[in-house]
C-alpha cells in the first residue's frame, strides 16, 4: 500500500474539532451539548454585510485579483488608518482567512528547519501551519500563575539561534485572552530589529479589548516597517467565520511580492465573501460597543462561576473571548471525551477544548482546558454547573 508523507503523519489533529465524533454520538443518544470548545460567536453578523450579498447585481461570479479587489483593499486601508496603522491598499493582500495568510507568510519568510518563536500556549493551528511549512516552533512558555504574561525579554533572547526567522504573537491572545501592553510590544520590536527578525502579530481580535485597555499594534512602532507583518480576518470582528476572508499587511515590499506569488498560485480569494467583507467595514461603532459590553458580561459571569469550583485555576482574559482553566485532572483529553460519552446533568453535557493541543512543549497543559465564552450568560452558568458536577465524580 502506498505510504503518506511524513508531514501527514506529523500533522496534529485539531484539539478544538477532534472530539466532534463523540459530540455527534452524544446528540444521537439524546443529549444536549453546550459548546465551549470553538470560537464561533453567537453574535449576529452585521446586516449590512449580509444585505450586500443578497442585493448585489453580479451576473458573472468571476475571479478577483490575486491580492484581493482594489475597492476592498482601499477600504481596508482606511480602516487601518483609523486605528493609527498607517498603510495603503498596496500593503494589503486579501487571503482565504487568516489561516491562508499565515501559510503564505511561513512559506515566504522561512525555509524547512527554520525556527519561529511563539508565546505558549498559542492557537493550535500555528503548529499545523508550521508542520505544513516544515518550520520548527520554539515555544516561549507563559504561566497561568502570571496570567500568561510575556516571559522576560532575557529569556526570549536566549531562544534565538541562527535558524530563527520570526517571532509570532496573537494579540489579544487565543487561547488565553492575554493582551500585550505597549511596553511588551516595544520590547519585542526592539528584539526583532536587533536580531533582524520578522515580528508577526495575529490581530484578529483587535476590537475585543476590555476594562479600559487599548490595543497597541506592532505597526504602530516606529522603525519596524521592514520587520512587521499583521495577520487579520473578518471572522471574529464581524461574526463572519464562514466568509473565510483574511488578509496579510506589511510595508516590506519583498515580503509582499513573495506572498503575492503564493496568492497567484491559488488564483484569488472568494468574490462573494469579499463583497460581504467590504460592506462589513460600514458597520457602526455602536455594534462593537454592544458586542464588547456583552463579552465583558459573559467573561465576568464565567470567571465568577468558575471560581466557585474547588481545585481549579483560571486566568482572567483582557481581550478576545477565551480563557484557560486548570482542572484537578491528569489528562483533559480523557476528561473532555468522558464528558461527551459518559456524563450528563439532566441530559445535558458540555464540550470543551483540551489545552494540551495549544502547547508544543511535551507534558505542559495536559490538565488545562480552553473555554470560549461565546454563549449567552444563562448557558454559561449552566455549563459551569455541569463542569462542577462532573469534577465531583470523575476519576482519572
Amino acid at each position: 500500500m502506498p505510504s503518506i508523507s511524513k508531514k501527514g503523519y506529523n500533522m496534529p489533529a485539531s484539539p478544538i474539532r477532534k472530539l466532534v465524533p463523540y459530540a455527534e454520538q452524544a446528540i444521537e443518544n439524546g443529549k444536549s451539548i453546550y459548546y465551549l470548545n470553538i470560537g464561533q460567536p453567537d453574535i449576529k453578523t452585521p446586516k449590512v454585510a449580509l444585505e450586500a450579498v443578497k442585493q448585489n447585481d453580479v451576473e458573472i461570479l468571476s475571479y478577483s485579483r490575486s491580492e484581493g479587489s482594489d475597492t476592498y483593499r482601499k477600504k481596508l486601508a482606511k480602516y487601518y488608518n483609523n486605528h493609527n496603522i498607517k498603510v495603503s491598499h498596496k500593503d494589503i493582500i486579501v487571503t482565504t482567512g487568516a489561516s491562508e495568510a499565515l501559510l503564505f507568510l511561513f512559506s515566504s519568510i522561512m525555509d524547512p528547519d527554520d525556527e519561529v518563536i511563539i508565546s505558549e500556549p498559542f492557537y493550535a493551528n500555528y503548529i499545523a501551519f508550521s508542520t505544513a511549512s516544515g518550520v520548527k516552533v520554539v515555544p516561549a512558555v507563559c504561566d497561568i500563575d502570571d496570567n500568561f504574561a510575556l516571559p522576560s525579554i532575557e529569556s526570549f533572547e536566549k531562544l534565538i539561534t541562527p535558524k530563527t526567522k520570526a517571532i509570532l504573537i496573537c494579540n489579544p491572545g487565543n487561547p488565553t485572552g492575554y493582551l500585550y501592553s505597549k511596553e511588551e510590544i516595544d520590547k519585542l520590536a526592539s528584539i526583532a530589529i536587533k536580531h533582524d527578525l520578522f515580528l508577526v502579530a495575529d490581530e484578529v481580535y483587535r476590537e475585543f479589548v476590555y476594562d479600559g485597555h487599548k490595543h497597541y499594534s506592532i505597526m504602530q512602532v516606529d522603525g519596524i516597517d521592514q520587520h512587521a507583518v499583521i495577520i487579520d480576518s473578518v471572522s471574529k470582528r464581524y461574526s463572519m467565520c464562514g466568509a473565510r476572508v483574511g488578509c496579510l499587511v506589511s510595508k516590506n515590499k519583498t515580503v509582499m511580492q513573495t506572498v503575492l506569488k503564493f496568492a497567484q498560485a491559488r488564483l484569488s480569494p472568494p468574490t462573494y465573501a469579499q463583497i460581504a467583507s467590504e460592506a462589513a467595514l460600514d458597520t457602526p461603532q455602536s455594534y462593537f460597543d454592544d458586542v464588547i459590553e456583552e463579552y465583558v458580561d459573559r467573561r465576568n459571569t464565567l470567571i465568577a462561576e468558575l471560581k466557585k469550583i474547588d481545585g481549579i485555576k483560571v486566568a482572567k482574559p483582557k481581550g478576545a473571548f477565551y480563557c484557560i482553566v486548570e482542572l484537578p485532572v491528569k489528562n483533559s483529553d480523557n476528561f473532555a471525551q468522558w464528558l461527551l460519552e459518559h456524563f450528563d446533568v439532566d441530559n445535558e453535557t458540555i464540550m470543551v477544548a483540551p489545552a494540551g493541543g495549544f502547547y508544543s512543549t511535551p507534558g505542559i497543559g495536559l490538565n488545562q482546558i480552553r473555554i470560549a465564552y461565546v454563549l449567552n450568560k444563562e448557558s454559561l452558568v449552566k455549563a459551569v454547573h455541569i463542569l462542577k458536577e462532573a469534577l465531583k465524580v470523575y476519576k482519572d
